[in-house]
């Protein structure tokens, strides 16, 4: 049965500090390099969600062990050659899109085939982004239409490959990465600035890889074949999970927080840029680095008199999982913001663009949204009354949170389905809500 959540009251003002779970995407990333390396290696402070989960149950599925408890996790990697499957084995991502996509570049040689699936909501995606280059090393993939379930097979013979990677995806990017790890010479990567995690983490490990920009691109080269021995990793807090309650804190009255520990990699922090722009007080302490990784302190308190924004095409890879949260601050900001070439949005879980679209319009916000832009009507005035019913957003974690924090800032009554969909990326989201003073039931 479907959980549901209420919520009648705002949130009361608070002051508090707060630490958020590990970073999702670094935790993948250590998950699926540790399984490659040779010998164990240990991650601290890994985040224990379904799409953690889903990644630590694909590697061992392919022969890899590994351990984990409340403080660390143990992988015990065979090397670039290493992993042992039968033929046919069943690969479930779940709900995690970065999981699906990035495990096709380990399994570019694999002997036996895989029979990849995923959740209802993961197999609406289109594969062909990371499908089109897997084939251009030699990989061998059966599909209907490039959707779940794909099976892939892989090759004997990997051939590196020169590829443009023309949607900004970080996913594709990593794919073609971990791909070119297992291939030897040298594979070449043009393609849009995205996040960076997997080349901070190749570079960490001391691989041969290179990254040059050229006025608007990046330029990526990377000689594979080159084994490297497991690790040690400190995982910090997940900017994104993060941005929930800095997005709860601006639109709330009278209000501080302090996060301790957050990633701040400059590919991921477009949220803080875009919100500072709106006059957001928003200050970052304590900057330091963290193997490879930028981790900060983030303070944050209420902003009264927020300004609309024209938000900078070049910003929005750098925020495109926080969005929803920008519509809603955009909603209560004095003037007409305005966002473009965000039709990326429209590939997530679920259609985001529309979601928060319809979101806006729900609790009488003007919109004006195209195929791949929005117009946000601000009204900072805004003050809720009725029942508000949030409901078939395909298991979309982010979109139920947005949810909660609509809900807690602007007032109402707030029905909000399928509340489990939070544990995908952020399990203790609705405890630690209720810390700082939420009233959920």
């Amino acid at each position: 049965m479907k959980r549901i959540a209420y919520i009648e009251k705002k949130i009361h003002k608070f002051n508090k500090k707060i630490y958020v779970p590990g970073d999702k995407s670094l935790s993948i990333r250590f998950i699926l390099m540790a399984s490659q390396a040779v010998g164990k290696s240990v991650a601290y402070n890994i985040l224990k969600s379904e799409d953690v989960i889903s990644a630590l149950l694909t590697i061992k599925n392919l022969g890899i062990n590994y351990k984990i408890n409340k403080k660390y996790c143990e992988i015990y990697g065979m090397g670039l050659n290493g992993f042992k499957f039968k033929n046919n084995t069943i690969i479930n991502a779940g709900n995690s899109g970065t999981l699906a996509r990035l495990i096709f570049g380990l399994l570019i040689d694999a002997r036996n085939s895989i029979i990849l699936r995923g959740d209802k909501s993961l197999s609406k995606r289109d594969f062909y982004r990371v499908i089109e280059p897997m084939k251009m090393f030699g990989q061998i993939i059966e599909s209907k239409n490039n959707y779940l379930p794909i099976k892939i097979k892989g090759t004997k013979y990997p051939r590196p490959i020169n590829f443009f990677e023309r949607k900004g995806s970080a996913q594709v990017k990593s794919c073609v990465l971990l791909s070119a790890m297992k291939t030897p010479g040298i594979t070449k990567i043009k393609c849009i600035p995205s996040r960076d995690h997997t080349e901070r983490l190749f570079k960490y490990l001391k691989l041969p890889i290179k990254v040059k920009k050229k006025k608007n691109l990046e330029i990526i080269t990377f000689n594979g074949k080159k084994n490297y021995k497991g690790f040690n990793y400190i995982i910090p807090g997940d900017i994104s999970s993060s941005s929930f309650f800095i997005v709860l804190t601006l639109l709330s009255k009278n209000s501080k927080i302090l996060i301790k520990n957050v990633n701040i990699n400059k590919s991921r922090t477009g949220i803080i840029d875009i919100l500072k722009k709106m006059k957001g007080k928003i200050n970052l302490k304590n900057i330091k680095n963290n193997m490879g990784e930028k981790v900060a302190d983030i303070v944050v308190q209420s902003t009264d008199n927020l300004k609309s924004i024209n938000c900078p095409i070049n910003m929005n890879s750098r925020s495109i999982d926080e969005f929803l949260l920008i519509f809603l601050v955009a909603s209560q900001a004095k003037g007409i913001s305005k966002f473009k070439k965000i039709e990326e949005l429209r590939n997530k879980e679920t259609d985001r663009l529309s979601f928060g679209n319809n979101l806006l319009n729900k609790i009488g916000i003007k919109t004006k949204m195209t195929q791949d832009s929005i117009k946000i009507y601000g009204n900072p005035d805004l003050k809720l009354k009725d029942t508000y019913e949030i409901r078939k957003f395909d298991k979309d974690h982010r979109a139920c949170m947005v949810s909660f924090i609509a809900a807690l800032t602007l007032g109402g009554k707030w029905k909000i389905h399928d509340i489990d969909s939070i544990k995908t990326s952020f399990p203790n989201f609705i405890s630690l809500l209720k810390q700082i003073g939420a009233k959920i039931n």
